[in-house]
């Protein structure tokens, strides 16, 4: 339990409180017996609030925060208060003359009752009090000395109101509920103390796991899944080979392939499809892993061995016995299993599946010193011989290795002439924007690559790459003709990336090659800051110098270095650069008012990595307290164009259109013109409009076109020129919305105007069953609702929870519109929703009292 729910639960007790206060103020009779009652909950109340402001306070391990865990949970002061105050509520809830409740509510209790309440409250009351004076040992003390006799006498009182309460089968109901959940607040007791078992379990258990050194190599998988091309692979997992392997047990599928051919890669999906398939299935295990030539030191035999058992006992659920053991027998002597040990304990873990899959990439880089792989290739061989372990293997051309799956089935891999096709294509956009005017050139430029690579997927980004540079369509096919094939291929590609970094000046030249020396050279990926210090040593020197660290902004610079990949680094970011959440958010304003806008802010725009960078700063949201990864819900794919018609800036976005495609889709499939067309800035949209190969009525991922969003925010002059363009006027998004329902629910009058006059269906209806009224209605947008009903739409429609426009006008306290749809023919006041409930019971349950009295 820690102080935010705590916090949270006090909060939910106040406000039941207050809203029981409310009540006994308008009851009528026992004017006595309502004072003292009313007195004595506002007196909890105070003491309530004054415990909010420690809970708020209070830091994990501090006295204040021991009191406060002994103060809520099942059987503790703060749920039998809040149990109490839920009796009170239920007798004083209105029955079903919900018009006349407020001022015909009889005082429902009697003395007898009322004692027992105030008393009940009181016992509660000195806890909370007792909290705050005394030390946490004698406040657990009380706590658990009064916990029977509290929890006795409250199921007493509410045993004694339930009696009284027969006439009425609702209240009856409500306390019995209540009466039931203080007996099992004891059950509740024990699942509490059960969950804190199971979390020592847990910890346990990932101390026993953590214990077995090994490279977690999920990072490593998550990464190389996320660069795939949506797509590719697909023919490895529909070839009969594969899915024979994946049917029967035992089985070994090699997949030999040359340097480049995209063997990694393809191993991802591999094991992406297994954990996909085999997810719900406990019964069956998957384990992987990447051999990588840098990190031989840690991935000797039984380092990879034991890999493999973590993977596999982490799968199992308690921890198997034989892992525990093994922990224990090592954990006082301080030493490491060997590879004996972990062999004989993987053997019994696998043995505890029905199945059991483990993928192999890359075996050719795996140490052969002291015969670490044949140590490992047998050892895998023994376990499949056991238990029926099926083994996929990926490596280039070794004999050694072909021999030993000389027996296997085996399928070469190879860059499948779709898939290069599919990678050109998704980055055909990098090129210079005459690329992509120019369908006959794609073509030649797909055909061309295809052709040069021979089966290495590597050579595809790194020939496409070397195109970008080019100024004509007959330099583009120069170059093609020229793409180096065979076996020195990679050299002559890579030879050509030389040859820009030294077109660079002197400095920043000698920057990339110290850059480029490390990463090829360091044992493992080194982080920007090991980067930095790397670099800033100095021959001779006893200690860095903390100014001859170069800058992240020499390097890359702060926006160069693209994407935050974690919420701590985009906080870090935000933190170190104080400008840096305004720049991102205010940039473009400041840039649209600028006539001659400079050469700095169309570089800016023209960096891949800065543009990833601002659009992050100025797309995350962080939707509430604790929202976990919300710095890496944002759009990608966002290219300068987009920015420039995000923020309206005409002449940026004119300069762009010769660079950047007109009509390119973001992540959520969203256009230039669809965020133009979303702020409303009519000069871009017409020359988005006016650009080659836009597409007016373009739909992103949510169904939604251009037209949907300038209609939900009311772009009038937006509207008109989308509608002038011939776009569909009555389109449906995933949602089932069309452009009207979005403007009605926002209370664009004038955009309605616009969309009826074009013939659109006025009471279309969404996947929930609500129309453009029902939105309308429960936004309180009288004007819009008028327009309607004067177009004849059913004014009393059901959505799919049988909610009509009035109930969700009356929940909300929209009194106008709520008069409007009551003097409407056809509309009922009492009609009943999914729920039996009308639309005056909405009104009443938010307080809203002129929405009753209509």
């Amino acid at each position: 339990m820690d102080p935010l729910s705590t916090t949270a639960s006090i909060i939910a007790i106040l406000q039941l409180s207050s809203d029981v206060v409310k009540y006994i103020i308008g009851a009528t009779g026992a004017t006595k017996d309502r004072r003292r009652l009313r007195e004595e909950i506002l007196a909890c109340e105070s003491v309530l609030l004054q415990l909010q402001d420690h809970a708020d306070d209070a830091d994990e391990g501090t006295k204040w925060w021991e009191k406060i865990r002994a103060l809520e949970g099942p059987d503790k002061p703060l749920y039998r208060l809040g149990i109490a105050l839920e009796a009170v509520m239920a007798k004083l809830e209105p029955k079903k003359s919900l018009d006349k409740a407020l001022s015909v509510l009889k005082w429902p209790f009697d003395e007898k009752e009322v004692e027992k309440l105030i008393s009940a409250m009181q016992r509660e009351k000195s806890l909370l009090q007792l909290a705050m004076t005394n030390e946490c040992r004698e406040l657990i003390r009380e706590v658990k000395k009064s916990s029977g006799e509290n929890k006795e006498l409250l199921m007493e009182l509410i045993q004694t109101i339930k009696d009284n309460a027969t006439e009425d089968m609702g209240q009856f109901t409500k306390l019995n509920t209540i009466l039931v959940g203080i007996q099992e607040s004891q059950g509740d007791l024990k699942d509490y103390a059960g969950e804190l078992r199971d979390q020592r379990v847990n910890l346990e258990q990932r101390t026993i796991l953590d214990w077995i050194p090994t490279i977690n190599y999920a990072p490593q998988q998550s990464d190389i899944i996320n660069r795939r091309q949506p797509g590719t692979g697909q023919w490895l997992l529909d070839s009969a080979k594969y899915q024979d392997w994946l049917k029967n047990d035992k089985q070994t599928l090699f997949c030999p392939g040359i340097p480049g051919a995209g063997k990694t890669i393809l191993t991802s999906i591999v094991v992406e499809n297994l954990m996909a398939r085999f997810e719900n299935d406990k019964n069956i295990g998957v384990a992987y892993f990447y051999c990588n030539f840098r990190q031989q030191d840690d991935q000797k035999a039984e380092d990879i061995l034991g890999n493999l058992l973590k993977q596999l006992a982490q799968g199992r659920s308690p921890l198997p016995e034989i892992v525990v053991s093994l922990y224990n027998s090592h954990k006082d002597k301080q030493t490491r299993p060997s590879f004996d040990e972990i062999s004989r304990v993987l053997q019994s873990v696998a043995a505890l599946y029905s199945r059991v899959f483990i993928v192999v990439d890359a075996l050719d880089e795996c140490q052969t010193t002291g015969g670490c792989r044949t140590k490992l290739l047998s050892e895998l061989f023994s376990l499949q011989a056991k238990y029926g372990t099926n083994l996929f293997a990926t490596s280039r051309y070794i004999p050694e290795i072909t021999e030993m799956f000389s027996k296997s089935i085996s399928l070469e891999i190879r860059a499948s002439v779709e898939d290069v096709r599919r990678y050109v294509d998704a980055h055909i956009s990098h090129l210079p924007s005459f690329v992509g005017r120019n369908p006959e050139l794609q073509k030649e430029i797909q055909t061309g690559i295809v052709k040069a690579i021979d089966g290495m997927f590597l050579l595809a980004k790194l020939h496409l790459n070397s195109l970008i540079g080019k100024r004509s369509p007959k330099a583009v096919r120069a170059a093609l003709t020229k793409l180096p094939t065979g076996s020195e291929a990679y050299d002559h590609a890579y030879e050509n990336a030389m040859e820009r970094i030294e077109s660079q000046v002197s400095d920043q030249e000698e920057l990339a090659k110290q850059v480029l020396s490390w990463i090829t050279c360091a044992r493992r990926p080194l982080t920007i800051s090991e980067l930095q210090c790397a670099l800033a040593v100095e021959v001779g020197e006893a200690e860095l110098d903390e100014e001859n660290l170069p800058q992240i902004g020499d390097m890359l610079s702060a926006f160069e270095s693209g994407a935050c990949q974690s919420d701590d680094e985009f906080e870090e970011r935000l933190r170190s650069n104080p400008l840096y959440d305004y720049a991102a958010h205010n940039w473009g304003h400041h840039a649209r008012k600028d006539i001659n806008l400079s050469q700095m802010v169309f570089g800016f725009l023209g960096s891949k990595a800065k543009v990833k960078a601002l659009n992050q700063a100025l797309m995350v949201v962080k939707w509430w307290f604790g929202h976990s990864g919300y710095s890496q819900e944002y759009p990608r794919r966002i290219t300068g164009l987009h920015l420039a018609a995000y923020f309206g800036v005409e002449n940026l976005a004119r300069f762009l259109l010769g660079s950047n495609g007109p009509d390119l889709k973001d992540s959520y499939g969203r256009t230039p013109l669809s965020w133009a067309a979303e702020k409303g800035y009519k000069a871009v949209v017409k020359l988005l409009l006016a650009a080659e190969g836009v597409e007016a009525d373009s739909k992103d991922d949510y169904g939604r076109t251009p037209l949907s969003w300038a209609a939900e925010n009311g772009h009038e002059a937006v509207v008109k020129l989308l509608l002038a363009e011939g776009v569909e006027a009555d389109s449906k998004d995933k949602y089932g919305r069309t452009p009207l329902s979005w403007a009605a629910e926002n209370g664009h009058q004038a955009v309605l105007k616009l969309l009826l006059a074009e013939g659109v269906k006025a009471d279309s209806k969404d996947v929930d069953g609500r129309t453009p009224l029902s939105w309308a209605a429960e936004n309180g947008h009288e004007a819009v609702v008028k327009l309607l009903l004067a177009e004849g739409v059913e004014a009393d429609s059901k959505d799919d929870d049988g909610r009509t426009p009035l109930s969700w006008a009356a929940e909300n306290g929209h009194e106008a519109v709520v008069k409007l749809l009551l003097t409407t023919d056809g509309v009922k006041p009492d009609s009943k929703d999914g729920f039996s409930r009308i639309p005056l019971s909405y009104a009443f349950e938010k307080g809203h009292k002129r929405s009753l009295s209509c």
